[in-house]
């Protein structure tokens, strides 16, 4: 199968999920840059950067004409995680493949446990506590430039757990978080952006921002209860997978 069909197919499925789960788009992008793609673990984390920005600002659009971004709690996340998100970036090319492949693994396993563990929030309003926001920022802007991930698979269950913020509105809030840590951490890899083989990465993100859509009228479908529990699934078969692999 032609690396092109193959870009096509993971780029629908990527972003699938980002619309319609606020995140695990960079999470599915980076394995499939591995292993469908013959990315490395560094080209395949720059890649993802790029593709994750541009299909989360397709899905933030999306989510934002329905009213499920809370802006105020999303640009605090953000804010809090530029600075980690760009030193990370720059120390992400130092980082041994294999240590880069064990870490995204374990990071993401802990998030699925933390989602299946967790419920839902009840409609009403929401105190969202500054410190814990911009703590929960901070993590995740490391995350994001030292891995690559635009860090939805995190902003999620932190939204949902920490900040008690309903999954629906955690989806849509967490889009803004990712779009703006995956810019900060790709300033500092800008060098490398050149290198990418764009025969593959453009449609990867055609079809990630296509599948965008098609997620977003998914979410509209599907209970939040439901939508979490199949991100954290997902999250979970890929840790395992990878964790398995970089362990060889």
């Amino acid at each position: 199968m032609s690396a092109v069909i193959l870009a096509l197919a993971a780029g629908a499925v990527i972003g699938l999920a980002l619309g319609a789960l606020g995140g695990g788009g960079s999470v599915l992008a980076v394995p499939a840059l591995i292993y469908l793609l013959g990315f490395s673990p560094v080209g395949a984390t720059t890649a993802s950067l790029v593709i994750v920005t541009l299909t989360s600002v397709t899905a933030l659009v999306a989510h934002a004409r329905d009213g499920h971004v809370r802006w105020r709690t999303g640009l605090l996340f953000a804010a809090a995680g530029i600075g980690p998100a760009m030193l990370g970036g720059a120390l992400a090319s130092s980082v041994p493949a294999a240590v880069l492949t064990a870490a995204f693994a374990v990071v993401a396993g802990v998030a699925a446990v933390r989602m299946l563990r967790s419920r839902p929030a009840a409609d009403g309003a929401v105190t969202v506590r500054p410190g814990r926001a911009a703590a929960a920022g901070a993590g995740l802007g490391a995350v994001t430039g030292v891995l690559g991930v635009g860090g939805g698979f995190l902003a999620v269950p932190a939204l949902v757990g920490v900040l008690g913020m309903r999954m629906r509105n955690a989806v849509g809030t967490s889009l803004l978080v990712i779009t703006v840590n995956s810019l900060a951490a790709l300033s500092m890899r800008a060098g490398t952006v050149e290198s990418l083989d764009w025969a593959v990465v453009g449609p990867f993100i055609a079809a990630a921002i296509l599948g965008a859509w098609d997620g977003k009228r998914l979410s509209a479908k599907v209970s939040g209860h439901m939508l979490q529990r199949i991100f954290a699934v997902v999250l979970l078969a890929v840790a395992a997978f990878m964790l398995v692999d970089a362990l060889r």
